[in-house]
Formats: C-alpha cells, structure tokens, sequence
C-alpha cells in the first residue's frame, strides 16, 4: 500500500470501526493516548505504542468541512488511537512523523450518512490527507471459530468486488446504500461496524474508479478478505502539524 501512495501524504484522517458515537465525533488532540479495546490477548499487545502526533488543525478542518454540509462532528481532545488505527499505522508509516486524525462512527449505522460524511470530507484529499477506512471485508468474530463462515465471507467479498470494482460509480454508490440486500450481507456483518468506514472512503472519491489492493481466500483458515483503494495519492499542498 504505501509503495503505491508514492510521497508521504501531509496528515492521514482515520474512519476505525473501533469507535462509535452518538453523532460523529473527531479526535483533536496533540499527543494522543492509546486505546487498548479488547480482551483476552497476550500482555504484549497491551503495550504496544505509536506516538504519531494528532492534528488540531486537521481536526478543526475536517469539523468546519462537516458542518458546512449540515453534518455536527463533535471534536474530542481525548480520544487515544484504538486498534482499528494503531494496527494499520504502525506497519504502515513506523516513523511516527505523519500526524493521525480519527473520525468516529455514528451509532445509528446509516450507510447513506456515513458515504455523505465522506463526500463532505473529500476536499482533505488535495489538502495532501490520506483517508483511510480501518474495518474488515468480512465480520462474524462467532462464526470465525469454525468453518461456518467460509462460504457467506466469500459470497459477500464477491458482492464487494462487483460493487466496487466492476460497477459504475453512481451505481456503486446505491448499491452500498442498500448493501443489506446483498449475498449473505448479514451473515458477514452481523453489526455493520467493520463496514461503516468503507462508506466514507468510497464517499471521499466517489466519482473515481476502485481496485483491489489485497484479496486472500484462506484467511483465519478459509475465509475471504479484501482490501480496495479509490482514487489517486493524495496531492502534498498544505502542511497539518508535524508531517514532514
């Protein structure tokens, strides 16, 4: 992923499934925490860090962008990085120089709010910010125990890549809209928490052609994963915080 971004981009805007809200809500702290979300791991994942800065700035922006499109975002100076954040940008940018940004869920789960979230958002991206989408193609935690979900995991990753590959991009977006109607959308999506990020990304650039970066058929055993891309790099215009 981050050979085909090219130059580092100026600050990254993180969409985490690991983190819902009554209405939308933005880190904007300086130095964020950690959030260690879960339960049951070796003690070493409770001491994993990544000292990434926070971006006021970018977090004020993103907030000014929202609301000028009739969207409240609520900015949080005390929000850490969860794991659907530091578990992408730790492998992804280890320099810990970029400034990071997360963007919460709303808990209502509407998928058409969340893609107009995005589309307001879409400016960012020739402001030099990445806008990464941190969920999971395919998730039922219970019927990762067995073999169970292997067969709904890979009809849905099916829909996915039609929809979002091999669709035009107005039809994408209805067809998300209504994704609850897809092949075994509730099987692989029990609680759309895992898909909800994906939603704002393809509303960020939802005039712009998708591809698949990352597709595996033997994931935790057998099951179907995928991960997509929209859009070109973004441009490094202005600088947010401490990138450099």
């Amino acid at each position: 992923m981050r050979a085909e971004l090219g130059d580092a981009p100026k600050a990254i805007l993180v969409i985490s499934g690991h983190w819902e809200e009554e209405g939308f809500a933005i880190s904007s702290g300086v130095k964020p925490g950690m959030v260690y979300d879960y339960h049951g791991f070796p003690e070493h994942l409770y001491h994993i860090t990544y000292n990434a800065p926070g971006s006021p700035d970018l977090a004020n922006r993103a907030q000014h962008l929202l609301r000028a499109s009739g969207i409240e975002a609520a900015l949080d100076p005390t929000r850490g990085y969860d794991h659907g954040t530091f578990s992408i940008m730790k492998p992804l940018y280890p320099e810990e120089n970029i400034p990071v940004v997360q963007l919460s869920l709303d808990a209502g789960y509407d998928p058409a709010l969340h893609i107009s979230v995005g589309r307001a958002l879409a400016p960012l991206r020739d402001e030099g910010v990445l806008i990464i989408g941190s969920g999971l193609s395919y998730h039922n935690l219970s019927a990762m125990r067995g073999t169970g979900g292997y067969e709904p995991s890979r009809r849905f990753d099916a829909w996915l890549q039609e929809t979002l590959v091999h669709t035009a991009c107005d039809k994408r977006t209805e067809r998300l809209i209504e994704w609850q109607q897809a092949p075994a959308a509730r099987a692989a999506h029990p609680r759309e928490d895992h898909l909800l990020p994906l939603m704002v990304v393809v509303g960020a650039a939802e005039n712009e052609a998708g591809a698949t970066t990352y597709h595996q058929k033997d994931f935790a055993g057998g099951l179907t994963a995928s991960s997509f891309r929209f859009g070109c790099a973004p441009s490094t215009s202005q600088s947010y915080g401490d990138a450099q």
